[in-house]
C-alpha cells in the first residue's frame, strides 16, 4: 500500500468519524505528564474541553500513538526521549505522521530521603551498583570505601519508561567497564536481579513516598519531581555536578536530556481544538523562560530552539 493510499484512507476514515472524539487524548511519559496536565488545565478554561492526559510511560505511549489514525487512538504522546527508529517505522506502517516538539530540558536525579546520607557518585560507581555483572557488591562501600557502608537498594523505572532509556544511555553505557563494553555493549544495561535493584512503576510520586519511608532506598526520577518535593528528598551529586535548572540547561549536569511531545498530524483538522492546543503548548506563556511550566520544574529551551519549535506548529 503506497503512502498516498494510506493518507487517503486515513482522511476518509477520519471524516466519517468526525465526532468520534470530541476531547483531545494524550498518553506517554510520566516525566512529561505533569507539564502536559498543567497545559491541558489551562487550555480547558477556554471554549474547548480539557484534554485527557494519561501516564503510560514513553514506550507504552508510543505504541498507542503509532497504532493508527483512528480517532480512538491518542492525538499526542509525551516522551522523555526522542522517538526510536522502530517506533517511527510503526507510525509509518500505520499511516501516522507527526510533529515533534521539544518542550524543554530535564535532568535525571538519583534521589533519597532528605536527612539521610548525601551521596557523591560517578557513573561508573552507579553502573557497578546496578549492573548484572560477575561481582555484585552488596553495600556501597564494597564499590569504594568512600561511599557509605549501607546496603544497595535502588528503585528504577520500568523498561517502558523513557527515563529508563535515558538512564541506560547516559549512565549505564557511559559508566560501563571497558572490558564489558568491548565484549558486548548490550550487557552494560542489564540490571541485576538479586533484589538490590527494584523495578518500580511509572508513578514517581510513589517512588518519593518509598524513599522517604525507607532510609536506605534510592530512586531514579526527573528533576521536576525533585524540585517539587525538596522538603522530602535530596539528590546525589553525579560526576561532581549538582543538578539544578542552570546545570541542566547548559548540559553541565551529566544526566541532562530533552523532553518531547509528539502530535498526530492526521488529527489536527478533525479533533476539536487540537491545533490551538499545540500552539498553546509552545507559547512563551507556557514554555518560555518565564512560562508557567518553569515554575513546575521544566528547564526552558534556549531562544533559538524555542523559535524553531514555534515554526513547526505553523
Amino acid at each position: 500500500m503506497t503512502r498516498l493510499i494510506q493518507v487517503l484512507l486515513a482522511v476518509l476514515f477520519i471524516s466519517s468519524n468526525l465526532f468520534a472524539n470530541e476531547q483531545i487524548k494524550i498518553v506517554g511519559s510520566s516525566t512529561v505528564y505533569p507539564f502536559t496536565t498543567v497545559v491541558a488545565e489551562q487550555f480547558g478554561k477556554g471554549k474547548f474541553k480539557t484534554p485527557v492526559v494519561e501516564s503510560t510511560g514513553t514506550g507504552g505511549g508510543m505504541k498507542l500513538f503509532c497504532a493508527g489514525v483512528d480517532l480512538t487512538t491518542p492525538s499526542a504522546t509525551n516522551a522523555s526521549r526522542a522517538i526510536k527508529e522502530k517506533e517511527a517505522k510503526l507510525c509509518e506502517k500505520n499511516g501516522v505522521s507527526y510533529i515533534e516538539i521539544m518542550i524543554g530540558n530535564d535532568g535525571i536525579a538519583f534521589i533519597n530521603g532528605r536527612g539521610n546520607v548525601q551521596m557523591d557518585v560517578t557513573k561508573e560507581q552507579l553502573w557497578q551498583a546496578m549492573a548484572d555483572k560477575g561481582s555484585k557488591p552488596a553495600r556501597w562501600s564494597d564499590i569504594d570505601p568512600s561511599l557509605p557502608n549501607q546496603k544497595i537498594a535502588i528503585l528504577t523505572p520500568p523498561a517502558t519508561s523513557g527515563t529508563r532509556d535515558a538512564w541506560n544511555e547516559l549512565v549505564m553505557m557511559e559508566g560501563c567497564a571497558a572490558e564489558v563494553k568491548k565484549a558486548n555493549k548490550e550487557e552494560c544495561t542489564i540490571l541485576r536481579e538479586d533484589g538490590a535493584v527494584i523495578e518500580a512503576g511509572e508513578n514517581d510520586t510513589l517512588l518519593i513516598q518509598k524513599v522517604v519511608a525507607e532510609p536506605e532506598y534510592f530512586a531514579i526520577l526527573g528533576f521536576s519531581y525533585l524540585d517539587n518535593a525538596k522538603d522530602k528528598i535530596q539528590a546525589a551529586t553525579i560526576e561532581g555536578k549538582t543538578i539544578s535548572l542552570a546545570s541542566i540547561q547548559s548540559y553541565e549536569y551529566p544526566v541532562a536530556r530533552p523532553l518531547f511531545v509528539y502530535f498526530k498530524k492526521e488529527h489536527i483538522a478533525v479533533v476539536p481544538g487540537l491545533d490551538k492546543f499545540i500552539k498553546t503548548y509552545v507559547s512563551s506563556r507556557a514554555i518560555g523562560p518565564k512560562g508557567y511550566l518553569v515554575s513546575k520544574g521544566l528547564v526552558p529551551l534556549d531562544k533559538k530552539t524555542l523559535d524553531e519549535m514555534v515554526k513547526r506548529t505553523k
